[in-house]
């Protein structure tokens, strides 16, 4: 939900969605031609700035969705670190840090992150219905174009169903206690199985009953500035890159 109040309420909302991609596309270019880890976290920060003071996103906000992908990248980076091997010895195994195990932990975490800002960039400044129409003018299969938008649908039917459950449950003071915290939570994932089973089937049986027999289709708005947006994301992908050269060297 993050995501896509951010993705709506930014300032580069209208701009050109292909430009957008255009200039996540540069950065994702500008991290993995990145020679040294700083210049993959300058990258990263440049990213980072554009996406907080350029388009308007709060910076907590920006965390907040960020926070998950960092959690699993640093579990990623220790197993990089840390080289389990056969103890000769005792026939046990030996925990010890690898042989330049930090120097590579710290570039594959600074590209991770630049790749991540790149990301970031992308869909907390577009929303699906515009990636969708990127996308399909790349020609990506409709089967998974529609997938997509099951899931992003299924996702707001999750979330609405979750917050009604909790809402009953806390006004029957299903929290009051850790016990009858511990039964309300059994309670709610039961519950939330059957509802969004129940929901997945009623959008299927809405969908056969509209003759549903073709791809999903949406109106795309018209940009007025696109080739303008598509000069200055080409321009500003080729400035990363080049400042992502230029910081390896």
């Amino acid at each position: 939900m993050l995501i896509e109040q951010s993705a709506y309420a930014n300032r580069w909302r209208t701009a050109c969605p292909g430009a957008k991609a255009l200039f996540a596309l540069g950065g994702f270019i500008a991290v993995f031609s990145a020679g040294t880890t700083v210049a993959a976290l300058a990258v990263a920060g440049v990213l980072l700035v554009l996406t907080v003071v350029g388009a308007g996103v709060p910076l907590s906000r920006y965390v907040r969705v960020a926070l998950p992908a960092v959690f699993f990248l640093s579990i990623s980076c220790l197993s990089l670190a840390v080289s389990v091997t056969p103890d000769s010895r005792g026939g046990g195994i030996g925990i010890a840090w690898a042989a330049n195990g930090l120097e590579v932990v710290a570039h594959v975490a600074a590209r991770s992150l630049g790749a991540l800002a790149a990301l970031l960039f992308l869909v907390l400044t577009t929303p699906l219905i515009d990636l969708m129409a990127v996308l399909r003018r790349l020609k990506v299969p409709e089967v998974l174009l529609e997938l997509m938008v099951l899931c992003y649908r299924m996702l707001f039917v999750f979330s609405e169903a979750l917050h009604d459950t909790l809402t009953a449950q806390s006004a029957r003071m299903g929290y009051s206690s850790p016990r009858r915290a511990l039964r309300s939570l059994g309670d709610l994932a039961a519950n939330l199985a059957v509802q969004v089973w129940q929901r997945a089937q009623a959008l299927h049986r809405a969908a056969l009953a509209r003759n549903n027999d073709g791809p999903l289709r949406f109106l795309a708005p018209v940009y007025a500035h696109a080739r303008r947006d598509t000069a200055l994301a080409l321009a500003s992908g080729v400035a990363v890159v080049i400042l992502a050269r230029v910081l390896s060297a």
